[in-house]
């Protein structure tokens, strides 16, 4: 589990680095889990402020209940299989858009639009088009999600210490016509693209940061699967027609 933890973090950052012909950055004993992180990725040992909200981000990534890629970890783990197997299965899951990529394509969205002036026009076009507006909308979360409400904040601050309001103008103009047209609340990717992006992380590693957070998640679920285990195997429902007459080999079509 400690060996999954650590080196989580230490392949993505020296991917990156290798993918970008930079030089690896080897991790520092003297900084955290969140500084090493990003100090590997950069190249530069950030300052605390910034070290605080990516440890939070990390945070707030870590966990929550039986979402898709903890519950293929679960589902992996019951059958006794090892927990490298269960990880990979579940960033297997992670790595679908409407999980893990989520806030890559807010970071998308956020560069078409380009403006907040052009904001209005996109959404009311992508609504009218019944197309998928990324970062809103929870199954569980039917109001706000509070893991947002944090996001939202650094995503102020971030913003401000950058002097690139645009990105937060335009979240802030989303967010309101949302919740105005459809009554949807931002979730967790919809704030936390922009922070990353904001602290110089590349669009296509934010997937990768969410599962280094939430491998801790992962990691606990398949430790506890593990301490009282049973086979994890739901029954399904028949939705097929009924009473269909047999028909032999030599009469099918």
């Amino acid at each position: 589990a400690m060996h999954i933890l650590s080196q989580t973090a230490t392949i993505i950052a020296f991917d990156d680095r290798i993918r970008r012909e930079s030089d690896l950055i080897q991790p520092d004993p003297e900084l955290s889990f969140a500084a090493n992180f990003l100090y590997m990725l950069t190249g530069k040992v950030p300052d605390e402020e910034v070290v605080r909200f990516f440890d939070i981000c990390m945070i707030l990534h870590a966990d929550h209940e039986f979402n898709a890629s903890t519950f293929a970890a679960r589902v992996i783990s019951a059958t006794l299989s090892d927990m490298y197997s269960a990880i990979t299965g579940a960033i297997g899951a992670l790595k679908g858009p409407l999980h893990g990529g989520a806030n890559e394509q807010v970071m998308k969205m956020l560069f078409e639009i380009g403006d907040t002036s052009r904001v209005d026009g996109y959404i009311h076009m992508h609504l009218a088009e019944k197309r998928k507006i990324m970062g809103f909308g929870h199954r569980v979360y039917k109001t706000e999600d509070p893991r947002a409400r944090h996001l939202k904040e650094m995503a102020l601050r971030m913003s401000e210490r950058m002097g690139q309001m645009k990105w937060y103008d335009m979240s802030r103009r989303i967010e309101q016509l949302m919740l105005e047209e459809r009554k949807l609340y931002p979730n967790v990717d919809f704030y936390s693209g922009s922070v990353y992006h904001l602290m110089g992380i590349s669009d296509d590693l934010f997937t990768p940061i969410f599962a280094a957070s939430r491998a801790s998640g992962w990691i606990a679920h398949v430790l506890e699967q593990y301490s009282n285990n049973r086979l994890i195997r739901p029954t399904a429902d028949y939705v097929g027609p009924m009473d269909q007459k047999f028909v032999s080999i030599e009469h099918r079509s």
